[in-house]
């Protein structure tokens, strides 16, 4: 039903009527081609009075009769492809809509994999449907009803002939269905699995080349399409069986209807016009019985894939807007607080961080620092609210972020995650991704600043040099000096390094963090990092220990009173091994 809504704005209204309109006048031709051949030839034959100009008259108003259903056939074949495409593109557009305003706990609730699927395969499984839903919803259900009407009208005694045909047709599309329906949903899941296993063979195949695993992926994913391939063979004979047993029953009717008819007419129990209305209304009912067959057919797989889509516009969001938003205060600009912050990912036993506590001010650089799976990223995470905190506080320019606008919140921060993920385009375009507004001048000062104006000037075409999907056609290195730009393009009152400097060499990392200390020099500046180095001169360091802070300070406070960051020093070469303080 929630389909309706997107039918609406497309005249189906306007189309229902044409259908009507169809629908009746071709009622019509059987019942004059009747007239004609009784009250016309036959009668002519029978009393040798000639009535040449009523079947002349009868056959014009058939005539008129044909081009007007044909007329009506004409706008319906224009307009339903139409209204179908309409439907399947607003489909779409809601659809990316949501999934744009996603959380990530609703990202891990689906797969990239199965997003894809549902806004393009299932969608043109609905799109399918919607092309021939008012032929279905109306056409075909008056030819049917008022084609039997009129065959009992014309030719009583050869009913049983049209009742045994609609009752087989009937029994055969039940029971394709029954069989068919449940294949449906697997069949869209196996589509999922296949679009998973794809991507992840295409996005990993310098991994697979260099462990020299084809022959393994390759399995994989010839098993994966073979499933797809085996479940949608069977599905294809199931319908295939439609076509000749649905011929086979028209033929079978036809001759079924000469053959008695022909007896009665012989015995003067019919006329013969009647019996060729009759024969032009059986058709016209099986002509309906069978495009409902074939609706019935596909509407399983679009009702499967209809529900696919209503899943994710359906689904709640977790992080929404509060309906009263607040303005940061401007004496606090740029400041961000931990308050007493606890979160756990759904479905994880542990918190992933406890207890953190802390204050990040404008004009200083705040480091952190731990082990793999520390927690660290997490931090990032809930002051980009990504994720809602599961308790505590995080403060933004002295406002709880819950109680601001995310656009509002994302627009001060830049935040530049540790896999330099770069559009398509160019790597003007990438930089200006940040900022739309950002002058040549500011261009080139903004890839000085984050060491990316050598590599750049290297180039033949310079900024108007292309960058691939995802940036595959520049180095990690690249990537993140790009990203990098792009975050300091937006000039962020704060700004969030992800382990953004593990691609770097030592060189270009001191480089870099000379050149941000003076370009951030107002910003606050949030570095998670793995190697101390980057983060040596932070004004205050916090180090993560399953996901709790263990130690906080300067870096040469933490080597005399820190154990786990006096371990991650010594294990980086930072200090001597002999030496303890």
């Amino acid at each position: 039903m929630f389909l309706v809504k997107y039918l609406k704005p497309f005249w189906i209204g306007f189309i229902f009527v044409v259908l009507l309109l169809q629908s009746l006048t071709e009622l019509f031709l059987p019942t004059l081609m009747s007239s004609i051949v009784n009250d016309g030839i036959v009668y002519s034959v029978q009393t040798g009075v000639s009535r040449t100009d009523f079947i002349l008259l009868t056959g014009a108003k058939m005539l008129f009769f044909a081009l007007l259903a044909g007329g009506f056939s004409i706008i319906v074949a224009y307009l339903s492809p139409k209204i179908a495409a309409g439907v399947a593109r607003d489909l779409r557009r809601d659809f990316f809509v949501k999934v744009e305003n996603f959380s990530q706990a609703e990202f891990d609730k689906f797969s990239s994999a199965s997003l894809i699927t549902r806004c393009t395969n299932d969608v043109t499984q609905v799109q399918n449907l919607v092309n021939i839903f008012p032929r279905m919803l109306l056409y075909a259900p008056i030819l049917a009803v008022g084609g039997i009407i009129m065959a009992l009208h014309r030719a009583p005694s050869l009913s049983w002939i049209l009742g045994l045909a609609v009752v087989v047709l009937l029994g055969i599309v039940m029971l394709l269905v029954s069989i068919v329906m449940p294949k449906f949903t697997i069949i869209q899941e196996k589509t999922d699995n296949l679009n998973k296993v794809s991507r992840e063979i295409l996005h990993g195949l310098q991994v697979i080349r260099a462990f020299g695993t084809q022959t393994h992926e390759t399995a994989r994913f010839d098993q994966t399409n073979t499933d797809l391939r085996d479940l949608g063979l069977f599905i294809a004979k199931m319908m295939a069986l439609v076509n000749p047993l649905m011929i086979f029953m028209l033929g079978f009717t036809q001759v079924s209807i000469i053959w008695f008819g022909a007896h009665q007419i012989a015995d003067s129990g019919l006329l013969i016009g009647d019996m060729m209305a009759f024969f032009q209304y059986t058709m016209q009912v099986l002509f309906a019985f069978m495009m409902i067959s074939m609706v019935l057919v596909m509407v399983p797989r679009a009702q499967v894939s209809a529900k696919r889509i209503k899943e994710v516009l359906d689904t709640e969001l977790s992080i929404l807007d509060t309906e009263t938003p607040q303005e940061f205060s401007q004496n606090e600009r740029g400041k961000v607080e931990f308050d007493g912050v606890y979160f756990s990912y759904e479905g994880a036993e542990a918190c992933a961080v406890e207890d953190i506590s802390f204050t990040a001010l404008p004009g200083q650089t705040t480091a952190v620092v731990g082990a793999t799976g520390a927690g660290k990223s997490t931090i990032a995470q809930l002051l980009l609210r990504f994720y809602d905190v599961s308790s505590g506080r995080i403060r933004v320019g002295g406002v709880d972020i819950r109680n601001v606008k995310q656009t509002n919140l994302r627009e001060i921060i830049g935040y530049i995650p540790q896999k330099g993920q770069l559009i398509s385009g160019t790597i003007e375009s990438n930089i200006h991704y940040g900022n739309p507004d950002l002058s040549n001048d500011e261009l080139k000062k903004i890839a000085e600043v984050a060491q990316a104006i050598d590599f750049i000037n290297e180039k033949e075409n310079g900024f108007a040099s292309e960058i691939s999907q995802s940036g595959t056609n520049v180095s990690g290195g690249q990537r993140q000096r790009l990203s990098i730009a792009r975050a300091l393009a937006k000039r962020p009152e704060i700004i969030v390094f992800d382990d953004s400097f593990s691609a770097l060499d030592f060189q270009t990392d001191a480089k870099l963090r000379k050149a941000l200390k003076e370009y951030t020099s107002n910003a606050t500046v949030i570095v998670i990092a793995q190697r101390i180095g980057t983060i040596i001169n932070a004004d205050q360091i916090l180090v993560m220990d399953e996901g709790k802070i263990v130690g906080r300070g300067t870096h040469a406070e933490l080597l005399k009173n820190c154990p786990q960051y006096h371990e991650i020093a010594q294990s980086q070469g930072i200090i001597n091994p002999q030496n303890k303080t």
